[in-house]
């Protein structure tokens, strides 16, 4: 399998994200990857690796440009062909690599994937599907940013893709899918989520439980949930920030005493095997789903480790799942 590599995409650019990439090396024999960015930096972080062992299976692409967050995409991938982003797209477009991970810009990044990938026969809009930890295991919450100003038919497409993606995936035989709603009851929500519930309703290849409120998401209510850019993303950031003050305030909460300490001690592989779940980097990234590509979003603050899993849980996962082909077969 061949991986494009944004170098230049995300917060801990380039050094985090060539070091999470070599550490993809070392963990898979089968991996070949392709170092896009400024050469001389890329040259720079793997002489201070040593990567003599591994020298057949990367190569270096020059892509001196770099698209940041605060360019306007559509523009910036259009001007901007010489960048790490585009060039990393481009090599999945012309079939020299199976898929892309960035932590760079997310609007870049979609937009490299509508205009460079195309979308794929039947899904209008694309759609952002990260896993989210849940009771259940996981559950897959797609959109989450993608499309701000989601269509009916649109969330049909999602609870399609979704479903297919949790097969071929995961593993899901029949996977349940549930539409996010300010309430359970069948003719709740806006227009938007009464239009999409009798779309898909009427839709047998979903296995459709209905609404379902934000609440049911941590509780593994269904495997997929369905929404739209603008709440997923919104659910998102929440579901983000609730974690980060549950840790911090559980951390100050168990130093406070001497007996509290002692506790935590014991307690202390049930507190790391719980962080784990929690834990973005453990899952490496999203994949953006519904054009002709893979192409995995890491989390703009993305380290070496979430680099690394986002090539090897995310992206290999969804190449050897063949999940993409589904996709053109099922939609």
């Amino acid at each position: 399998m061949k991986i494009a590599l944004d170098v230049m995409g995300g917060d801990n650019a380039p050094y985090s994200t060539v070091e999470g990439g070599v550490d993809a090396l070392k963990e898979s024999d089968g991996l070949f990857i392709y170092f896009v960015g400024p050469s001389s930096q890329i040259k720079e972080k793997l002489d201070a690796i040593d990567v003599e062992k591994y020298k057949e299976r990367f190569e270096i692409v020059d892509a001196p440009q770099v698209i940041t967050n605060d360019e306007k995409p559509v523009e910036a991938i259009r001007k901007k062909k010489d960048s790490s982003l585009v060039k990393a797209v481009s090599l999945v477009k012309d079939k020299k690599a199976d898929t892309v991970v960035t932590a760079g810009s997310t609007g870049a990044f979609m937009a490299a994937g509508y205009f460079i990938l195309r979308r794929i026969k039947g899904i209008d809009r694309p759609a952002l599907a990260p896993i989210f930890p849940s009771a259940g295991g996981y559950t897959i919450v797609l959109d989450v940013g993608s499309n701000m100003d989601a269509k009916p038919e649109h969330l049909l497409q999602y609870a399609k893709m979704g479903s297919i993606y949790a097969k071929g995936v995961f593993g899901i035989s029949e996977p349940s899918v549930g539409l996010l709603n300010v309430g359970t009851e069948e003719g709740k929500g806006n227009e938007l989520t009464k239009k999409a519930y009798e779309l898909i309703k009427e839709c047998d290849e979903i296995n459709f439980m209905g609404n379902i409120e934000a609440r049911d998401v941590p509780g593994g209510k269904v495997d997929v949930v369905v929404c739209d850019g603008f709440v997923g993303n919104v659910m998102l950031k929440f579901m983000e920030g609730a974690a980060s003050f549950i840790f911090s305030s559980l951390k100050e909460e168990i130093t406070k005493n001497f007996s509290r300490k002692i506790g935590a001690v014991m307690l202390k592989s049930a507190f790391t095997d719980f962080a784990k779940q929690m834990d973005y980097t453990e899952h490496g990234g999203a994949p953006l789903l519904g054009v002709k590509g893979a192409l995995i979003k890491s989390h703009g603050s993305s380290d070496a480790k979430a680099i690394k899993n986002a090539i090897l849980k995310q992206g290999k996962g969804l190449i050897e799942s063949k999940v993409l082909d589904q996709f053109s077969d099922g939609i």
